[in-house]
């Protein structure tokens, strides 16, 4: 059911749980849940995302997957969590302290539970959360503990820099290097 204005309004500042285990080949790592999603309870919710197409177009997933199916998402050996735990309107509603916070814990959590890579969902929230000013869309120089780290453009339909096609390319390249790793 789609979520009212005022379901949106009381979605503020709401958290939704990862979809995570140990050992995983993919944690994907959204900014922070818009409200849409915390609204209704599942990440990367908002019908205009692009990151369950993209899941799928790039080879991720066997077929599209629906939100409310996130947790399908681990026995494929994949995952999702954010920076930013909280739900806003807008990513550029967080200040650069929270993502500072945001990349500590995200790391720490890494360390946990040791997924072969960390996905960031885009290129200036990883750049503040990591303190990478340079870094660009791809495999990073730096990983966390074993955990290599790559960059993919932010799936938002307010992402206009990439169409469709490019995004399910550059999540391809992801899933090219996430499959020629072994497991630890």
């Amino acid at each position: 059911m789609k979520p009212t204005r005022a379901d949106l309004l009381a979605a503020a500042d709401k958290t939704l749980p990862d979809v995570i285990a140990p050992g995983l080949k993919v944690l994907f790592c959204g900014i922070n849940p818009g409200l849409y999603s915390a609204a209704i309870g599942h990440h990367f919710g908002r019908p205009g995302n692009r990151f369950w197409p993209t899941l799928h177009a790039a080879g991720f997933t066997p077929r599209r997957l629906d939100p409310s199916e996130e947790r399908e998402l681990l026995p494929l050996g994949y995952g999702i969590t954010n920076v930013v735990s909280r739900a806003s309107a807008a990513a550029d509603e967080l200040s650069i302290e929270e993502i500072v916070a945001g990349g500590r814990v995200l790391r720490r959590k890494v360390l946990k539970y040791r997924p072969r890579f960390l996905a960031v969902l885009g290129v200036t929230a990883y750049r503040v959360a990591f303190a990478a000013p340079k870094a660009a869309v791809g495999p990073q120089p730096d990983g966390v503990g074993d955990t290599r780290v790559w960059v993919l453009p932010n799936p938002s339909g307010l992402n206009a820099h990439h169409q469709a096609a490019s995004l399910a390319g550059v999540f391809g390249e992801l899933l090219a290097a996430a499959s020629a790793v072994s497991p630890s």
